[in-house]
């Protein structure tokens, strides 16, 4: 067995140990963002803007597939954490079998099905007008890499629970390097158009399987692909899907969001309103990288430490996290509000894209500044293994404000109903995040931590 690297997480200072685990985690989902954002650059200027439509209709319904293994992912990581900490490796492994087997089977499932009902799919995501030949046409083809990335996504948490950010981040970071090369050659230099940029996706998708699966088949990793723990256990299953139900709740928001949002913006503003929201959506991801990699990286840390019975450490990785996020995330701010027609630019020289998407981009970022407290304080639940708290407070931004503002805003302000939807969502879903946050340190971290010193 390789050297229990996953100790560190208990003992390293946690700054360094935070630094440690998201840069690497940071990297990763840059990498990954800016495949999106090349894969739109790509599409956009070599095919145009219907093109950028149609993989903004096409990606919620791929990306909640891979959500699937994502949350079976990060809900068995959690565990695995804990499992870890408390010196508990069979427990850990036998989770680790159940994920792979589980995140497998229901990823074929969904694929099949949605092979077989891919128009209905498209209508019902906000196919409409001229966005329909390029989407189904890029669907057909990338769906059938969904399977591939949804086991990716139940991988990829496992290898950060196990203390190795390193190889988490080139899980990542090898499809994206895939993509971005496949996408000049298709899209291009063979000018294959959207089946191009379709097949160049669906193969970075199998990239990043091979990754992964070369991480659990060598000595790098505590945890072996053993067929004996294929084997379903109910036990562990209701302890993965509890937690995982997060995950796949805040995806499942993601989507109705998507088929919501993609609806609301075609009535009041026709296809070029839904490109406009497919570069808003890529730099949501790609803008926020360091933010999101603090919270991967906070997740095994808080994860392990609870485990252990460290609350002193708990407490620690809270504050930190949330600091450096914030810090990260003013940054951000400030080079969106100054510079987003040069931002938008990189995407397209489509004069009506132009016009349209600045003021729209400086909306959906302008609460930016207070996000860390909403995804670091619905993440410490999960790592907790406290599900039905995580579970709600990853809701509030989409499923308890962000899609009910955007049916009834748009009534009264039309289109730019939608863009200031995105900050008030944001600002509720902080409000009651830092509150329930606040009350579980007070109430359940900070007496225990008194008794100790």
């Amino acid at each position: 067995m390789p050297k229990n690297n996953s100790s560190i997480l208990g003992t390293e200072s946690i700054g360094k140990l935070l630094v440690s685990q998201a840069v690497p985690a940071a990297i990763g989902i840059l990498v990954l963002s800016l495949n999106m954002i090349i894969d739109t650059i790509f599409v956009g200027r070599w095919i145009g803007p219907m093109a950028i439509a149609a993989i903004t209709i096409v990606m919620p319904i791929v990306y909640f597939i891979s959500s699937i293994g994502m949350a079976i992912g990060v809900g068995g990581a959690s565990i695995i954490s804990r499992a870890l900490g408390a010196n508990d490796h069979d427990k850990a492994q036998r989770i680790f079998g159940n994920q792979i087997a589980l995140s497998l089977g229901f990823a074929i499932v969904l694929v099949v099905t949605g092979l077989i009902f891919k128009e209905e799919a498209l209508t019902l995501f906000g196919a409409k007008g001229a966005i329909i030949p390029p989407a189904l046409n890029y669907y057909t083809i990338v769906m059938f890499g969904a399977p591939f990335l949804a086991v990716c996504m139940t991988g990829n948490p496992v290898v950060r629970a196990e203390g190795k950010p390193k190889f988490a981040m080139m899980a990542l970071i090898s499809p994206a390097i895939a993509n971005i090369i496949l996408d000049y050659l298709f899209i291009d230099v063979f000018n294959y158009g959207m089946a191009g940029a379709a097949w160049a996706t669906a193969i970075s998708y199998i990239a990043c399987f091979i990754t992964i699966l070369y991480f659990f088949l060598s000595k790098h990793s505590e945890l072996k692909i053993k067929l004996k723990c294929f084997v379903l256990e109910w036990e562990i299953l209701k302890e993965i899907t509890s937690l995982g139900s997060v995950t796949l709740a805040r995806q499942a928001a993601v989507s109705v969001l998507a088929i919501v949002l993609n609806h609301i913006l075609f009535q009041y503003g026709g296809e070029i309103s839904i490109a406009v929201y497919g570069i808003i959506s890529r730099m949501l991801m790609f803008a926020l990288f360091p933010v999101l990699g603090i919270a991967q990286g906070f997740l095994p840390i808080a994860g392990y430490n609870y485990g252990a019975n460290k609350l002193i450490r708990v407490r620690e990785s809270i504050n930190t996290s949330i600091m450096y996020a914030s810090g990260l995330a003013l940054f951000i701010f400030i080079g969106i509000m100054l510079f987003p027609e040069a931002i938008v630019r990189v995407f397209t020289d489509d004069v009506q894209l132009l016009k349209e998407t600045p003021n729209a981009l400086r909306w959906v970022f302008c609460i930016t500044p207070l996000i860390a407290v909403q995804i670091i304080g619905s993440g410490y639940f999960q790592a907790i293994g406290k599900s039905i708290p995580a579970l709600l407070l990853t809701l509030t931004k989409q499923g308890f404000f962000l899609i009910p503002l955007i049916i009834i805003l748009p009534n009264y302000f039309g289109l730019l109903g939608v863009w200031i939807a995105f900050p008030i969502a944001d600002l509720l879903s902080t409000i009651i995040t830092g509150f329930f946050l606040n009350k579980e340190i007070r109430l359940h971290l900070k007496p225990i931590i008194k008794n100790n010193l």
